[in-house]
């Protein structure tokens, strides 16, 4: 009798995985929606709600449901200036997750070459480089991220920099932990053996071999640096008044919500939750599915 192997590509034990979940894939619709609200929102949303020629004074503070002046509708509300809150929102999960994914890839990048570097030269430089990233991980973020901001000011281009400073250190130490373990492998021993210089080693050996793993943490960690740019925002140092984000127009409404005008931080804090939940949620069903042992447990 002739046995007939299956082929299980890793795209497809993935897409197996993850589709059992059924909260996972409620979340990863969830998450595409936003990107794709967030990437097309020029051109979803009812008005550019930064362009002063398109705000009416008169139709500030409207509630839910209210007609604009301009002839269409405010489903959730405007605020002070006479924003409509969807279109605010559009905007503000824009620059959310654009500061958040780009402040994540450039500390990952950042962090794993340190990490790379620390585990495959050992010795003083290792010890040098990870009392350095204790003594940063001893710091909580948000209050580096606090001083930095302090220090430099108010800006996309700042508070990226802001992130990935508080970031990389974290980055690095997973890194170095995983790398150590690729380190003491048959094939980096083999690699050495055939001359192969340090840089191809770490570069084309190891660093494959820990990059899944770093790229489903930078998943979550994704998360993370919204929500510390959305918690800089609402202190006022984070985004300026031109280009908010969740976390300013959340901050913006405040004001409100002793006076009944709920929506105007309403509104934008349930984007912001519903975001970070559902990249939460994909991130931890991602590492499930990739951790060979949890494949048992979901069946993979």
């Amino acid at each position: 009798m002739m046995v007939t192997a299956t082929a299980h590509s890793p795209l497809r034990e993935f897409t197996a995985g993850f589709a059992r979940d059924r909260i996972a894939v409620a979340a990863f619709l969830a998450l595409c929606l936003i990107l794709f609200a967030a990437i097309f929102a020029p051109f979803v949303s009812p008005q550019n709600p930064y362009d002063l020629a398109q705000l009416d004074i008169m139709d500030s503070k409207a509630a839910p449901g209210t007609k604009a002046g301009a002839g269409f509708t405010f489903w959730l509300g405007s605020d002070d200036q006479g924003r409509d809150m969807t279109s605010a929102i559009l905007h503000g999960l824009r620059i959310s997750l654009g500061v958040g994914v780009a402040s994540t890839l450039a500390a990952l990048a950042l962090g794993m070459a340190i990490g790379l570097t620390s585990a495959y030269a050992g010795g003083w430089m290792d010890n040098l480089i990870m009392r350095l990233v204790d003594l940063q991980l001893s710091f909580p973020s948000i209050l580096i991220a606090l001083i930095l901001l302090a220090v430099v000011g108010q800006g996309v281009d700042k508070i990226v920099i802001a992130l990935i400073a508080v970031q990389w250190a974290y980055y690095a130490r997973t890194v170095r932990g995983a790398a150590l373990v690729e380190r003491r492998k048959e094939y980096v021993d083999a690699a050495r053996v055939m001359a192969f210089s340090n840089l191809r080693i770490v570069f084309r050996h190891i660093l494959p071999n820990v990059l899944p793993a770093m790229i489903v943490v930078a998943t979550v960690q994704v998360a993370h640096a919204i929500a510390l740019e959305a918690t800089l925002s609402f202190l006022g140092l984070g985004m300026p008044i031109t280009s908010p984000s969740l976390g300013l127009l959340i901050s913006n409404g405040f004001a409100h919500l002793l006076s009944g005008r709920y929506w105007i931080s309403f509104f934008p804090g349930v984007a912001l939750l519903v975001t970070i939940v559902a990249i939460n949620l994909v991130g931890d069903r991602l590492r499930d599915v990739l951790n060979p042992r949890l494949q048992s447990h979901y069946g993979v």
